[in-house]
């Protein structure tokens, strides 16, 4: 039986430490979909369509054959029956986003109890980085191609 999972989440915009725990999903899984969420309450910094190109761009760079990249609106449980994926995929950085991500994950049981939550941890050069922190240096003109992909990097030089 193939197994997709899906890794959802903002990626605004995707980090090196996403890509990790992307690479360990796609050797764990036969397909798993990169799923960008378009939260209309939540305003991205870089419009959704930007995002679902970058992972595109960085999977080009690291080569992961059996990742998709898709975006989404609404509950990644309806998304996930929706794509018939059987896995959901969240990364931690440290033991602060286990909290919101245990509750989160006992959510979407209860909600689909046939769908399983996997958590991944990214390694401990990545543990540090966040979209949000990559936003912050990136808006002071700081140098941000330690956290991010090339093509984020040539992105956000361009905006």
């Amino acid at each position: 039986m193939k197994k997709t999972a899906i890794y959802p989440g903002s990626f605004d915009p995707i980090t090196k430490g996403h890509l990790d725990v992307l690479s360990k999903a796609a050797s764990m899984f036969d397909k798993v979909i990169i799923a960008v969420l378009k939260n209309d309450a939540k305003k991205g910094f870089l419009p959704t369509d930007d995002r679902v190109r970058l992972i595109k761009e960085a999977l080009q760079e690291i080569n992961l054959n059996n990742v998709e990249v898709d975006s989404f609106d609404g509950l990644t449980i309806e998304y996930a029956k929706k794509t018939g994926s059987d896995i959901l995929i969240r990364g931690l950085r440290a033991v602060s986003d286990f909290e919101y991500e245990m509750q989160l994950s006992q959510t979407n049981n209860a909600l689909a109890p046939s769908i399983t939550t996997v958590f991944l941890i990214t390694k401990p050069e990545y543990n540090f980085i966040s979209s949000s922190t990559v936003k912050e240096i990136a808006k002071y003109n700081g140098d941000i191609s330690k956290f991010v992909p090339e093509c984020v990097v040539k992105y956000f030089n361009k905006i």
